[in-house]
């Protein structure tokens, strides 16, 4: 058994493409029309046929008090590792992402997380 797929809830798949692939930097692998929404997933360049990430359509009634309660108490609906921490989070700054967590050291842990302009709280962190 392995992992090849894992979902994010987004609340606007076009919106959550351009964010995903011209801002995080993923790469589009699948996009497939399935009536009002999408098969669409992105991968990283890094690992293009590694796990790919659903862009998932948050339209289930259960989906925004989820998405909304896990925001409200700033916790991240799902984390990426990156190479550094600092730069990265200089670089998403640099192109207008908003920062709920600036990075902070955590033990043998960095973090930082921003908010993906589709519901989410989204974390990055590397190993100090």
């Amino acid at each position: 058994m392995k992992i090849e797929l894992t979902s994010i809830l987004v609340d606007d798949q076009e919106k959550a493409l351009r964010f995903y692939t011209e801002v995080l930097g993923f790469q589009k692998k699948h996009d497939v029309p399935m009536g009002e929404a999408r098969w669409l997933t992105v991968v990283s360049p890094e690992s293009p046929d590694g796990v790919q990430l659903v862009l998932e359509p948050s339209g289930h009634p259960a989906a925004k008090p989820f998405k909304d309660a896990l925001v409200a108490d700033g916790i991240p609906f799902t984390a990426f590792v990156v190479d550094d921490v600092a730069a990265e989070h200089a670089r998403l700054k640099d192109l207008g992402v908003q920062f709920t967590q600036e990075p902070v050291e955590m033990g043998p842990v960095v973090t930082a997380v921003f908010d993906d302009t589709c519901g989410n709280l989204i974390q990055i962190q590397n190993m100090a």
